[in-house]
Formats: structure tokens, C-alpha cells, sequence
């Protein structure tokens, strides 16, 4: 190894003048006040992206940031992020799994491509996917509220039969009971046609539990575009990061684990840069019915 001074004389022969004193001198002068810092949030930064599932850009960790009280601007923290080499991830092109059955009767599409609701549970969206595993293939059904992005019902299953789609229905139902909130009577549920939403057995369900059925074109994904962009949410945030999975109970526990994540943690840029639950938490003090005036509540 050489010392400093032969490093620098060579450097100086070269035309690149350096005193050994000047190395010194730098080697000695404290971090500035802006690289101590950069140190200090480059660790926030690293928290926040590892703690959602590494999935976060620049503009979701920013965001996050000023929600626990950092005042960073968004460039800095993009600067920080190629520093340390994280970035979001990106989505991939989606497999469609719908199949109809020409012998059930379908719903009219209710929806007509208007995906905003003024309320929580005044318009569900439903699909599902299939993820590969060891064991085979696994199929995940979702529900989401439309008004607060929260995912309300999913099952899995090693089957693409009606009972699948069933029993995420069943979830969000069961789900909105625990939370006093009941859906019933005025809200719409909408799928594509495929012969699981299509089936005696799902539409009498929604009659049961007072809901109105809708129905989207066949071959058509914006006719279902919202529920289309949460699987695909799912699949490059969780599914794609940590194939390839064993199995039934493999998918179902990273599964159970995320859905928990999304509607708590995970910021959602159409409502707000807030998590689904925040939104909806938000929405009932606002609007629920005041007491009249001498009435104790």
C-alpha cells in the first residue's frame, strides 16, 4: 500500500495537484450539518420503504414522511432514494380470468365506468385472480368499497367455483356487521361476467343480503377498471416479490397479512394520500345524524 505523500506526488506529475495537507485537512474537518442530515433521513427513508413492502416510490415515501412530522421536500428524499439505490415497484401487464357461462342471465351494468361513490358501501367492485405456486394454481377473490379503496372481503381457494367469490362476499358483509357499519339495501356490487358472478348461487345471495347486482360487458376491463388496478396492485406488491409460493396457505397467510397493511397503512393517492381506513374513519363523524334541539342523546 502507498502512504499519502507518494499518492499525492504521483497525482502532481500528473497534473492533478494535491498537498498532503489539503488530504488532511479534509480528512479531519467534521460531516457538514446537511450530510448529517442526509445520514439521519436516508435511515427514515429506509424504514418507511421496508416497512411497505418495499413497494413505495419517491412521492409515497414523501408523503409518508410528512405524515410522521418530517418536513423534507419531495426532491431531497428522491436524491436520498437513488442514493441508496431503493425505488417502487412497477406493475406488469395483467391475465384476464374471466370466463361466462352464455347460460346464465346477467345483470345490467350499473356502473357505466363511473367508479366514485359519495359514501362507504354504496358501491362494491369485485374480481379475482390466480396465483402460481409449488402446489398448484391458487385463486384470490377480492371485494373493495369504491368510495374508500378499502379491500372489504378476499378468499382463496385451490377452485374457481362459485364458493370462491362467495365467501369474499361473506367477509366484507360479515366485516361491516362487526364494525356497526351494515351494508345492505342501495349498495351495488359489481363484477365482470364472469359464470361465478353470473351463478344462481352468488345472485341469490346479493337478494339475500338486499344488494343490487351489476354486471360489466364481457371482454371489457374498464367496464371494470377499479377492480382490475387493485389486483394488479396486488400482484406486483406482494405475489411478485415473493414468488414462488408453496401453497394454498402460503397465498392465504401473505394474503390476510397485506389486506391488513393496505386498508391501515398503505396511502392511497385517489383519496387523498390517506390510508382506506383513515378515509372511511373520517367520513362517519362528519355525517351522522345530529340530535335534535333538547334531545339527550
Amino acid at each position: 500500500m502507498f502512504g499519502v505523500e507518494p499518492i499525492c506526488r504521483v497525482l502532481s506529475q500528473h497534473g492533478v495537484k494535491i498537498a498532503t495537507s489539503t488530504y488532511y485537512a479534509a480528512k479531519r474537518r467534521r460531516p457538514s450539518a446537511r450530510a448529517l442530515r442526509d445520514e439521519a433521513i436516508k435511515a427514515e427513508i429506509s424504514r418507511v420503504h421496508a416497512d411497505n413492502y418495499g413497494v413505495y416510490g419517491v412521492r409515497k415515501v414523501w408523503r409518508q414522511l410528512h405524515r410522521e412530522g418530517f418536513t423534507e421536500a419531495r426532491c431531497p428524499v428522491a436524491r436520498l432514494m437513488r442514493d441508496l439505490g431503493l425505488q417502487g415497484v412497477r406493475r406488469g401487464t395483467q391475465i384476464r380470468t374471466t370466463i361466462r357461462d352464455d347460460g346464465h342471465q346477467r345483470a345490467a351494468d350499473l356502473l357505466e365506468r363511473d367508479f366514485t361513490a359519495a359514501r362507504p358501501d354504496q358501491r362494491w367492485v369485485a374480481d379475482f385472480t390466480y396465483v402460481m405456486t409449488w402446489a398448484g394454481v391458487v385463486y384470490v377473490a377480492f371485494v373493495v368499497d369504491v368510495y374508500s379503496r378499502a379491500i372489504v372481503g378476499w378468499s382463496a381457494a385451490t377452485n374457481r367455483r362459485a364458493k370462491l367469490v362467495l365467501d369474499a362476499l361473506d367477509m366484507g358483509l360479515w366485516r361491516r356487521d362487526r364494525a356497526g357499519t351494515p351494508a345492505g339495501p342501495g349498495l351495488v356490487h359489481h363484477s365482470d361476467a364472469g359464470s361465478q358472478y353470473t351463478s344462481f348461487a352468488f345472485t341469490a345471495r346479493l337478494i339475500e343480503a338486499g344488494l343490487d347486482a351489476s354486471i360489466g360487458t364481457v371482454g371489457d376491463a374498464l367496464d371494470n377498471a377499479l377492480m382490475e388496478s387493485q389486483i394488479g396492485l396486488f400482484k406486483t406488491e406482494l405475489i411478485k416479490p415473493r414468488r414462488p409460493c408453496k401453497g394454498l396457505a402460503d397465498v392465504e397467510l401473505a394474503t390476510a397479512e397485506w389486506v391488513d397493511w393496505f386498508n391501515h397503512q398503505r396511502l392511497h393517492s385517489a383519496i387523498g394520500d390517506i390510508p382506506p381506513a383513515e378515509h372511511e374513519a373520517d367520513y362517519y363523524p362528519q355525517h351522522q345524524p345530529q340530535p335534535a334541539a333538547g334531545v339527550i342523546p
